[in-house]
């Protein structure tokens, strides 16, 4: 047998344990992959349960022309998860009522962490009481019926 055709010999001989070796990957990936067990859903809005009172619409109005005229939306949105929760979501984790609307209207004031993830609520203390209560009015009334 000729050199040329002992290299050629080897590279096929490679080749096929290369293959081999794939496949071995492959079917130990999947494997893992079956061991991990379903994929853990972590429920992001926490929902608190409870009757929701009726909401003012000229509350819900003014809210929304304070938060309009707020930096609220550099880290929210409406409807969508972005730096901070969504509106909405806030509004589907908290029933309408006054304890929380003051609560919610104390974390604008003050700010805070953790309720939503890792995210930083930062601290809007120029705000008064009674226009975070109308924001968070008008936060509340994005609630899905």
């Amino acid at each position: 047998m000729n050199l040329k055709s002992q290299i050629i010999k080897n590279i096929n001989t490679i080749r096929y344990f290369l293959t081999i070796a794939a496949g071995f990957c492959i079917v130990a990936c999947n494997q893992n992959e079956e061991k991990k067990g379903p994929v853990k859903v972590v429920d992001y809005i926490k929902k608190i349960e409870g009757p929701s009172d009726t909401l003012s619409a000229p509350a819900v109005q003014k809210g929304k022309v304070l938060i309009s005229y707020s930096d609220c939306y550099t880290c929210h949105t409406e409807d969508k998860r972005a730096k901070g929760p969504a509106f909405k979501d806030i509004a589907a984790r908290y029933p309408v009522q006054q304890v929380y609307i003051d609560l919610l209207a104390q974390k604008i004031i003050s700010g805070g962490f953790g309720i939503w993830g890792n995210p930083v609520m930062d601290p809007h203390p120029h705000v008064t009481t009674q226009d975070a209560r109308l924001m968070v009015t008008y936060i509340l009334s994005l609630k899905e019926k």
